[in-house]
């Protein structure tokens, strides 16, 4: 099996949303299965489907957190230095629109665009991945090709 790369940080998210489901979230859907099971016929009871639904989304997600954290390889950013590779916060500007953009770069699972978290698979990760900062990246994205800049590297 691949290793899968994760940031401290992302661990501890993925370990606390795997802790939130198994203490509280699956007791409580077990409760609700039993208290709609009480109601009587089970072919019609809208809350008792809805429970086993969530109950089989809750247990879903635990094995699905299980394989990632059993399979992680955590690497502490705050550890390395030099060129840009995994874990890197780089502040980039689009030689384009002069627009400034800064992304950390980390592991599938917790990658979120919306939070500068960019997934260490795609394709600008890619193109940043042994860079210097003042180095020029070209990459082609879905909306076309794009050109950066790396202003700024921490490893923080």
């Amino acid at each position: 099996m691949e290793k899968i790369l994760l940031t401290r940080t992302g661990h501890t998210v993925l370990n606390d949303e795997l802790k939130q489901l198994k203490s509280v979230e699956r007791p409580a859907v077990i409760k609700a299965i039993a208290e709609a099971r009480e109601h009587g016929d089970l072919s019609e009871n809208a809350e008792y489907h809805a429970a086993r639904e969530k109950q089989s989304f809750i247990e879903g997600r635990v094995k699905e957190l299980e394989g990632i954290i059993g399979l992680a390889e955590v690497i502490d950013p705050a550890k390395l230095s030099g060129p840009i590779k995994f874990g890197a916060t780089v502040r980039l500007v689009d030689e384009d629109s002069d627009e400034e953009k800064t992304y950390q770069i980390v592991g599938e699972p917790e990658a979120d665009l919306e939070k500068g978290k960019l997934n260490i698979k795609s394709p600008l990760a890619r193109a940043l991945i042994g860079k210097e900062k003042g180095d020029s990246v070209e990459v082609r994205t879905p909306g076309g090709e794009k050109s950066y800049e790396i202003l700024e590297i921490d490893y923080i």
